[in-house]
């Protein structure tokens, strides 16, 4: 009897495991056609993001996102990834004139936005070919966002891109600088030394609960920080490549003393996550007052001995220290275990929940202004969350959110011809927006990685 039941239990062993591998080989096979899928409508579609210069407030030629929506619109963090998956079509199958022509492009991204940056130091978000070229600096340009902190990311990335000669912007590194000192004066907090975003106007992650609808200056988003810290790791470069080494040596500690505010004030040994922390607290003051009747010091007995506090809500872009390189190995290995591998909160079929699962704000609205980063899987969270998990070796883990996102937008050519601008992280459809390229286009670079050869990354 023990020997028949040993049998039947090996031969029920056998079909499990010749099941499972079998289906394992379907979803292997299916993955290749998906890439393929991939490879070819992102080859053949991405020269309908290029625009030439228009003649008024766009006079170089220009990167738009793709789609309808946004047909002649150049968008600040928008250009600067579409960029990285564009180079990464070039160097699949573009040859040296399509590289020579791209450059044109690429570059006058950044040329309009520096066209645009005047003594203060203010750069628009966005230009639209139809703009009025005078009235795109807002009134008070302390009292609202700019462009996000990813111009000399993008500017550094071409460099390097091309044998590191940055000579095409020493007339207009001072407008990058500029840039720079405007965010350093007017957008960061003296007590914890973070950036915040003025308001909630196009922070580029719309509807992040940490700063849609909340006071004005009070969230110094984790997500603007990481941006930020990039940046001066890309003024560093920019400038030392000028042959500028007083300003490379300024702005790589300004690098060093951003990461360590991040790391003190916005990572949560209680969760092992980082997110972004609230400033909107009552100064500290020696002022009296008249409280029951005797005039005294209010909270004078223990005044407020912190600059900020921890914002819990379970937001993706927490996992962006890891992209930056701000995590340390044992922060990644608890965000990795405790956050990003959850399905309760961040893991999904589908790639990296824009917010955690559990947040009462979860939702799968189709909208516009804002677009709906409150759960849905976006390409370029995928691809942001994919990097960090590289950098700091957690390879199984980014060869399964790589083979996610091809899986995603394979389905997506497959049924609907074109790729859209968010998805359902629970059974991969579409949202809104059909035909949107963007950043999506950065399933290639995923791609390039899960094959074996190098990615075209940023810098």
């Amino acid at each position: 009897m023990r020997k028949s039941m040993k049998s039947l239990l090996l031969a029920a062993c056998l079909v499990t495991s010749g099941t499972a591998n079998a289906t394992t080989e379907n979803t292997a096979n299916r993955i290749d056609v998906y890439k393929q899928l991939c490879k070819e409508n992102i080859g053949k579609d991405y020269k309908q993001m290029f625009r030439d210069a228009s003649g008024g407030a766009l006079v170089y030629p220009y990167i738009t996102p793709g789609s309808q929506g946004y047909a002649n619109v150049l968008w600040d963090w928008d250009s600067w990834t579409s960029d990285i998956a564009l180079r990464q079509i070039l160097e699949e199958r573009g040859s040296a004139e399509d590289k020579e022509k791209a450059l044109v492009y690429e570059q006058g991204c950044i040329l309009n936005f520096l066209h645009h940056t005047g003594e203060d130091g203010y750069m628009p978000m966005c230009i639209d070919k139809d703009s009025d070229p005078a009235k795109i600096k807002p009134a008070d340009i302390y009292s609202t966002n700019m462009h996000k902190p990813v111009l000399a990311q993008h500017a550094a990335f071409l460099t390097r891109v091309n044998g590191g000669d940055a000579s095409w912007l020493s007339e207009k590194f001072h407008a990058m600088q500029g840039f720079i000192d405007n965010y350093q004066n007017h957008h960061r907090h003296a007590e914890t030394g973070l950036y915040y975003w003025q308001d909630d106007l196009a922070i580029g992650v719309d509807n992040d609960p940490s700063t849609f609808f909340r006071p004005k200056g009070s969230s110094a988003s984790i997500f603007l920080n990481c941006l930020m810290y990039k940046e001066l790791e890309a003024m560093a470069y920019l400038a030392g490549q000028l042959g500028r080494d007083a300003d490379a040596q300024r702005y790589a500690a300004d690098a060093d003393a951003l990461k360590a505010a991040v790391q003190e004030h916005c990572w949560d040994e209680k969760d092992g996550f980082y997110y972004s922390v609230d400033l909107n607290l009552l100064p500290v003051t020696n002022e009296p007052s008249i409280i029951f009747g005797t005039e005294m010091v209010l909270h004078s007995g223990m005044p407020r001995n912190y600059p900020c506090l921890i914002q819990r809500i379970g937001v993706w872009s927490g996992f962006m220290t890891m992209w930056a390189g701000i995590a340390t190995e044992e922060q990644a290995r608890r965000m990795v275990a405790e956050n990003y591998s959850d399905p309760r909160t961040f893991s999904a079929p589908y790639g990296v929940r824009t917010l955690s699962k559990l947040e009462k704000m979860y939702n799968m609205n189709a909208t516009h202004n804002p677009s709906n980063w409150q759960g849905p899987i976006w390409g370029i969270s995928n691809y942001l969350v994919f990097r960090g998990l590289v950098n700091y070796g957690f390879n199984d883990e980014a060869r399964e959110l790589a083979d996610k996102t091809v899986t995603l937008f394979g389905m997506d050519y497959e049924k609907e011809g074109a790729l859209h601008e968010y998805y359902n992280p629970d059974t991969g459809e579409p949202i809104i927006n059909k035909g949107f390229q963007n950043w999506n286009y950065l399933v290639l670079n995923m791609i390039a990685w899960l094959e074996g050869r190098e990615p075209v990354a940023e810098f």
